[in-house]
């Protein structure tokens, strides 16, 4: 599994309909091959900075999959014009995990 990562930093005064257009975008990313799940946080000491996590299946189903897709332009004209700056992508694998 892959973990994607992406800080997104949206413009002042626009998280509400960040937010609004996300909830229909998800639903872009949710149907692609590969999507495992998601998670979209709001940073408490900025409340214009947000967390996207993804777990992909494989690297190659986010950079290739996605992105090559007709969906990606989609979920590009609904949520792009919204960051400024654009984000940073990264993609991790797991080392080890605890749990209680």
């Amino acid at each position: 599994m892959i973990l994607e990562v992406a800080i997104l930093d949206v413009k002042p005064n626009q998280t509400e309909e960040f937010e609004a257009a996300f909830k229909e975008a998800q639903t872009i990313i949710m149907s692609m091959k590969g999507y495992q799940s998601h998670q979209l946080q709001r940073c408490l000491e900025n409340s214009n900075r947000y967390i996207l996590l993804v777990n992909w299946e494989k690297l190659e189903d986010h950079t290739i999959g996605f992105r090559g897709s007709e969906q990606y332009q989609q979920w590009r004209s609904l949520l792009h014009h919204f960051y400024d700056p654009f984000p940073t992508v990264e993609h991790f694998t797991l080392v080890t995990q605890g749990q209680v």
